[in-house]
Parts: C-alpha cells; sequence; structure tokens
C-alpha cells in the first residue's frame, strides 16, 4: 500500500479520470464518466463558433499525461509530434481506439505515482518544457487538467444535444 500523501493523491487522480459522481442523477465530474454519454457524432462534431472537438480534448489530454509522465517519470525523450505521443492526426481519432489509448496514458502515469513514497512528493522533477517542478505539483496539474477538461467535454457535449441547462433546472420544468 502507498504512504497516506500518495494514497490521497491517487485517490483524487482517481476520482477526477473515472469518478463515479452521483448515480442517481448521473451527474459527474469525472474524465471517463462525462465521456461515457459522448455519442460517435458528439466525437468529432463542432457547434458554431466552436473550433475544439471532443475527440481533439481527449488526444490533448492523452498526450499532456504521456509527455508529463515521460519528462517526470521516464527517459525524457519524448516530442509532441511523436505517434507515440499524439497517434492520430487531428479529426482522425477514432472513438474506441481514442478512449483505450487514454486508459493506457492513465495506466502508465498512475502506476509511476503508486510507485512513490511521500518523501518523493517534495522531490523536484522535470518537466516537458524544461523547468524542474516539485512532484506534487506536477501530479496536481495533471488532476485538475482532468477536472477541467472534462467539464468542457460536459459543455460541449450539452451545446450539442441542444440543452444546457442545469440537470435540475430540467427536472424543475418538467423535462
Amino acid at each position: 500500500m502507498a504512504s497516506p500523501g500518495v494514497e490521497a493523491l491517487l485517490y483524487l487522480m482517481d476520482e477526477a479520470f473515472e469518478g463515479r459522481g452521483i448515480e442517481e442523477s448521473n451527474e459527474s465530474q469525472a474524465l471517463l464518466t462525462n465521456l461515457a454519454t459522448v455519442s460517435e457524432e458528439q466525437w468529432q462534431a463542432k457547434p458554431p463558433g466552436v473550433e475544439r472537438t471532443i475527440a481533439w480534448m481527449v488526444i490533448h489530454l492523452g498526450t499532456c499525461k504521456i509527455m508529463y509522465d515521460d519528462y517526470a517519470f521516464g527517459s525524457r525523450t519524448l516530442f509532441w509530434d511523436q505517434p507515440a505521443v499524439q497517434p492520430w492526426p487531428e479529426h482522425q481519432a477514432p472513438m474506441a481506439e481514442t478512449l483505450a489509448w487514454l486508459r493506457d496514458a492513465q495506466a502508465g502515469l498512475r502506476s509511476h505515482v503508486a510507485a512513490l513514497d511521500d518523501s518523493e512528493l517534495d522531490r523536484p522533477r522535470m518537466t516537458n518544457w524544461g523547468d524542474e517542478r516539485l512532484t506534487r505539483w506536477i501530479i496536481a496539474t495533471l488532476i485538475s487538467h482532468d477536472s477541467y477538461h472534462a467539464g468542457e467535454i460536459n459543455h460541449l457535449r450539452s451545446l450539442l444535444s441542444g440543452d444546457d441547462r442545469w440537470n435540475y433546472v430540467r427536472e424543475l420544468n418538467g423535462g
């Protein structure tokens, strides 16, 4: 079992990535939970005035996980434009394969965090832009990154479905 600080970070990583949220109302801030209700049509769709698709946000999340992981815990040899980092060009990422790739990227990152002990959380590690940051900062940034983009995906999915209301407002208004 991981030490208490690492265990807490692993819990937060898991919640941000795949937490179930409030099951009765199907509300969650977690990334995979928000992605679970994205349709194939919504995956590459863009409402008017929007440039980023849900697919492209998922590619961005996966590439960041891979790059941060490689520079903080790995060989520091990867670059953004390599197929190992970004396997599909924009607008060509197949949904099922991309989601499996995202899960693999998360699993690799999570395994490196799980191998830490609390004393390593204040250790400086390299970032992919060449600066050092504390290990806990890198992990916290990646947790926040999942939550941030889960919210964007949730909102974009709502816009694409034509109903951007909060669930409780929808229920108060009878659907």
